[in-house]
């Protein structure tokens, strides 16, 4: 579908997210169970914990950003390779920001040359604690379901990132658009329709910018379903 050139299907491929996004702030709250004691027990823990962040935490971390850097430069513009080692950094640093960033970078590259089950695999590696990050990643992972024609998978994907991007007026519109594509080759009209109205209801200045207009979409699907 996000293969077809027909002027229906004009707007169901996602715009290439930017790999420079790096502004996902670190995870790292942690839960205490344990209650401490004494005042040195507390002291010997906290002694622990600083050594752990300067002495290991804090290099891994740095090192992630390095590698995932570097394969900013030395992979630019070349998306098979791109892809490769992403992931390899992903893999390597997993659970970390660059980690996490790397796969969603790496599944980037992969949905560019053609390799959607990979970057869905990728997607699957990735979360973010910022809402428009993460309905990003969630549409990019729509989209590669799209192009295997699991239109199922895909409407799940693309509705969590309606729900994670909020009222996002440059998010949501496009994403309700695909859908509504979607519900077109299920030939669930009326599920179009209603993204449709949506769209024309709640962000009146979103056009698809391929000439057409939403009015004219909703229209096709009253006419489909006899209104």
């Amino acid at each position: 579908m996000a293969n077809n050139k027909n002027e229906q299907q004009d707007d169901s491929t996602i715009e290439k997210l930017n790999a420079n996004l790096t502004g996902a702030s670190e995870r790292i709250a942690q839960n205490k169970k344990a209650v401490f004691l004494t005042l040195g027990i507390t002291v010997l823990i906290a002694a622990i914990i600083l050594c752990y962040v300067f002495f290991f935490r804090s290099p891994k971390i740095n090192r992630a950003f390095e590698a995932y850097h570097q394969v900013e430069i030395s992979a630019a513009g070349n998306d098979s390779v791109a892809a490769v080692e992403y992931k390899k950094v992903a893999d390597k640093y997993s659970g970390t920001d660059a980690g996490k960033l790397a796969a969603l970078s790496a599944a980037e590259s992969f949905y560019n040359t053609g390799k959607y089950k990979e970057a869905i695999a990728c997607l699957d590696d990735f979360s973010s604690s910022e809402s428009v990050l993460e309905a990003n990643a969630l549409v990019l992972k729509g989209d590669c379901y799209v192009n295997i024609k699991k239109y199922d998978e895909a409407l799940g994907c693309f509705e969590k990132a309606v729900k994670k991007a909020g009222v996002n007026e440059q998010i949501v519109p496009r994403v309700l658009l695909k859908e509504a594509n979607i519900y077109d080759e299920q030939k669930k009209y009326d599920k179009a329709l209603e993204c449709y109205e949506k769209i024309t209801k709640e962000y009146p200045a979103f056009q698809p910018g391929n000439g057409a207009t939403i009015e004219a979409y909703a229209e096709r699907e009253k006419a489909r379903l006899g209104k």
